[in-house]
């Protein structure tokens, strides 16, 4: 080794020989140059475009510059020993000793620096003082591969953080394909090159799940995540858990260690972009809500930094002084469709590994830049950090089907949104995972078919809809209001009813002798409803209506057989009522005899005079005479015996016109006939052929009794 120190008079001298030749007295130092340059050199150099930004040092005296071998690596970066003038590069002892051992270079002139001046043990001191605070950096298993969070609050988060609650911080991750370096980055980008994230030189992913670290230089959250393309079960979980990652990310750093980048980069942020505005923009501002927070979550998505090291092939935009590498980057996003829209910047950050190990420097500065940079997103504290991803890992989480794994996409709709099918039509719940929770309904992408299985026919009210109200109504055998032997025996006079709660009773499928209209032509809506798995709502209301009348029938038979008491006679009282002339006592009011006073009992006969319309007893209403002047014709009817003695007709009725007469002769045929031929009906349903109305009434999905040979599961 040479005595001689690499300068004139014991000062430095240029090392470029760009413009001066060698000759004069160096003044900067350019880190990415890898040389010491005079003033000239160094204006001449760096008005170039594309080394416009490298940063230069100047030079102060005693400067000893650093070592282009090493820096970056663990310890810090140090200083060079040796210049070698044969490699025209600047060396540290250790440097020298590994690059220089062989028999070529042994023989290469080199010159010495100076031992560092005093300035320089201030640059040691505060270069010992960082190793010290990340020596007690540690990392932790945030969240494991089936997307589970392994910190149970923020208390602990903080105390695996190993920072005050209210510290503000920024988080930045980093992403790319399994073997490309992710962990080895993070660890000598932020922590001196100290192992804090695990790193293995075997075939095996060296990271599984997402693993997060305190940088409390820069005050910053690091965040580990497994590999892309990487072997092992629940991909679509583990690739689902990145976009988590992505979305309370500032900064995401994409890692590549190839000669060019590859369309997988593309398509993996364009996807993440797609997906993050889609899905997690919305629940980002729920948890800002939900949680009181000051800090919007989701104002803008993280700041993307591409890092790209190279070996054989030339940065990004070297090559093209014309264009700047993010100018490149946008025209590929454009030709492969995908739009990083957001992501607040994209950027590029490049370096070319001639000898290993691999320069970190350029990345750290493009790091630093967006840390300061605090105009998109504001550092927050580890709580906010810790319940924005909590909430994304509650509402996107479950497992993945296999046939949902899309090749199109590296972020499919199916891993974020409702997995239910409609059973009817197939159509699935757009709606996020676990809405359900929330108290949200399910909805279709797509507009349902009816489906005879599932009877899925929803009536609204037409009138509600009208007044601007959606009010869903359902054909039932009785209307709320009846009672059971009531609402029996209105099915079996009037058929079923349609009741809207704000309208009452809307409509009956008998209401009128003839001519009845069907409730769609007249008081109700129909739509298809998609039928959701869980759902029982259309079978339950609609389809069973009439199976639910002969379950009660059933009951009310069981009823009648143990209390021995006949439905016959509650079911003429009120058959009477609907059809009686207008001037007879209802028999809900009829108590007593009018004449006597006896109280009648449950199952005590009331009879109505056909001329007065009160109510009596037997003895009390034991005779008959014609009474033509009520429309009863000349044949005799029951009548009172004050009735029978006052046999005059009276002179007010002398007045009624034939046609309200023979009305009224109409109406008391009508009384015998239907109160006889319902009532036998109704009697003879609860007596007789159960099993013979079953069939037609059954819902459409239940199997005919006559084809039940055995029991479908024993046979």
């Amino acid at each position: 080794m040479s005595g001689q120190g690499p300068g004139v008079g014991g000062s430095l001298v240029c090392q470029e020989s760009y413009a001066c030749g060698g000759s004069e007295e160096a003044a900067f130092e350019c880190d990415e140059c890898k040389s010491l340059q005079c003033a000239r050199c160094e204006m001449e150099l760096h008005r170039q475009e594309r080394l416009k930004n490298h940063e230069r040092t100047r030079v102060a005296p005693g400067h000893v510059p650093f070592c282009d071998s090493c820096k970056g690596e663990a310890g810090g970066r140090h200083r060079a020993a040796v210049r070698c003038q044969g490699c025209k590069i600047n060396l540290c002892l250790d440097c020298q000793k590994r690059t220089h051992s062989g028999v070529n270079k042994r023989k290469h002139p080199l010159a010495s620096y100076p031992p560092p001046k005093a300035v320089d043990a201030g640059v040691s001191e505060a270069e010992v003082l960082r190793a010290q605070l990340l020596d007690k950096v540690r990392s932790f298993l945030l969240v494991d591969e089936n997307e589970e969070m392994q910190v149970k609050d923020e208390d602990e988060f903080v105390r695996k953080l190993d920072c005050p609650p209210d510290q503000l911080l920024k988080v930045v991750s980093i992403f790319g394909n399994t073997g490309e370096g992710k962990s080895h980055t993070l660890n000598h980008t932020f922590f001196l090159g100290r192992e804090v994230f695990k790193t293995s030189a075997t075939q095996e992913s060296c990271t599984v799940g997402v693993w997060a670290a305190l940088d409390p230089i820069h005050k910053v959250v690091v965040i580990d995540t497994e590999g892309l393309l990487g072997a092992g079960s629940h991909q679509g979980q583990r690739t689902r858990l990145l976009l988590k990652v992505l979305a309370i990310s500032d900064i995401v750093i994409y890692r590549t260690h190839a000669d060019r980048l590859h369309d997988d980069l593309f398509k993996f942020l364009g996807d993440a972009s797609d997906a993050y505005l889609k899905h997690f923009t919305k629940e980002l501002k729920a948890t800002t809500a939900r949680c009181g927070l000051d800090v919007p979550l989701s104002t803008l998505g993280p700041a993307v930094i591409i890092f790209h090291e190279t070996v054989h092939t030339k940065l990004l935009g070297s090559d093209k002084p014309g264009e700047t590498a993010e100018r490149l980057l946008q025209e590929r996003f454009r030709k492969l469709g995908r739009f990083p829209e957001a992501f607040s910047s994209v950027r590029y950050c490049g370096t070319r590994t001639y000898n290993p190990p691999t320069d970190f420097s350029g990345l750290l500065r493009s790091l630093e830049q967006q840390l300061d940079n605090s105009t998109t997103r504001s550092p927050r504290s580890p709580l906010v950090v810790f319940k924005a991803l909590q909430a994304l890992s509650e509402r996107f989480s479950g497992e993945i089907p296999d046939e949902h794994q899309a090749l199109s996409s590296f972020f499919p709709d199916e891993y974020f949104t409702c997995s239910s099918l409609c059973l009817s039509c197939g159509s699935g719940c757009r709606n996020s995972m676990n809405h359900l929770r929330e108290g949200v309904s399910h909805e279709a992408k797509h507009r349902c078919r009816y489906s005879a299985h599932y009877d899925n026919r929803v009536y609204t009210c037409k009138a509600c809809y009208e007044g601007g109200m959606e009010v869903i109504v359902v054909p039932k055998t009785s209307a709320s209001s009846d009672s059971p032997w009531l609402g029996l025996a209105r099915y079996a006079w009037s058929g079923y009813v349609i009741e809207c709660p704000n309208c009452d009773v809307i409509y009956r499928s008998r209401q009128y002798w003839y001519g009845n209209q069907d409730p769609v032509d007249t008081v109700v809506r129909t739509e298809i409803r998609h039928v959701w798995p869980g759902s029982d709502g259309f079978l339950k209301d609609n389809s069973n209506a009439a199976q639910r009348l002969l379950d009660g029938v059933n009951f009310m038979a069981q009823s009648v057989s143990e209390l021995s008491v006949k439905p016959a006679k509650a079911v003429t009282s009120w058959l009477t009522d609907q059809i009686a002339p207008a001037y007879w006592k209802p028999n809900s009011l009829i108590l007593t005899c009018h004449k006597c006073s006896s109280v009648f009992q449950e199952n005590d006969t009331k009879h109505h005079c056909r001329a007065c319309g009160e109510g009596f007893c037997g003895e009390c209403s034991s005779k008959s005479r014609p009474v033509p002047e009520r429309g009863w014709g000349l044949a005799p009817v029951r009548v009172c015996d004050a009735c029978f003695e006052q046999r005059g007709v009276r002179p007010e009725l002398l007045d009624l016109d034939p046609e309200e007469e023979e009305g009224g002769t109409v109406i008391a045929r009508k009384v015998g006939e239907a109160v006889q031929s319902t009532l036998g009906a109704v009697v003879t349903a609860i007596d007789i052929p159960l099993g013979l109305m079953k069939d037609a009434a059954r819902p459409a999905y239940w199997v005919p009794d006559q084809d039940i040979l055995c029991c479908y599961y024993c046979q």
